[in-house]
């Protein structure tokens, strides 16, 4: 059975709410949602890796469509599941969080944008190592943690150094990655092929 919806358009949850509905009305099967941007896009994505459902995405002019195997349907369906990305041993130490020197709002700005853009940057790092005042960016800076969710989501390890969280009191508010220490920072960077450091 394959059930297409046609969520375009709708604002969120409505997409996923939709999808929802479709998979519990059936046994097995494959429902295809069809959405016009990337939030509901990966928003779907999520909801069907939520419930271990085997998935697919594809655009086409514009337009997305996840596709969503039920039961024993994905059974040989192996190729077309979406796989975690393939991760570049490479590591992004931030040590500040502001990118560059001069003014801390445009840097801001900066660290932000960079972030985001790391994101949509195929391989992925195998690690974010956030030391001093970034790890601000894993606790206090909202416009940051969004970007390091997607790329916790996506297998890279966050990790944000236990004495700097101490230092700025800052050990309880860690909202995405993993507490670590120095030791662990070391070996992360010595064994990377490639570290890329702000």
């Amino acid at each position: 059975m394959e059930i297409k919806i046609d969520a375009r358009g709708l604002a969120c949850p409505k997409p996923v709410i939709e999808t929802k509905k479709a998979l519990d009305g059936i046994g097995e099967g494959n429902i295809i949602t069809v959405v016009d941007n990337e939030v509901a896009r990966d928003n779907v994505s999520k909801f069907a890796k939520s419930r271990n459902l085997h998935f697919s995405v594809s655009e086409t002019n514009g337009a997305y469509e996840i596709s969503i195997f039920k039961g024993s349907y994905a059974q040989g369906l192996e190729d077309m599941v979406q796989k975690r990305p393939d991760l570049a041993n490479s590591v992004v130490v931030i040590g500040s969080e502001f990118m560059g020197q001069g003014s801390e709002e445009l840097g801001r700005i900066l660290m932000k944008g960079y972030l985001y853009a790391l994101t949509e940057y195929e391989p992925y790092p195998k690690s974010v190592i956030l030391l001093n005042s970034g790890v601000k960016l894993s606790t206090v800076n909202t416009a940051a943690i969004e970007s390091l969710k997607k790329l916790s989501d996506l297998g890279t390890e966050i990790i944000s150094c236990g004495t700097c969280l101490d230092y700025y009191h800052l050990k309880e508010m860690v909202m995405v990655g993993e507490i670590s220490n120095m030791y662990t920072i070391v070996e992360k960077i010595s064994e990377a092929n490639n570290t890329i450091t702000f």
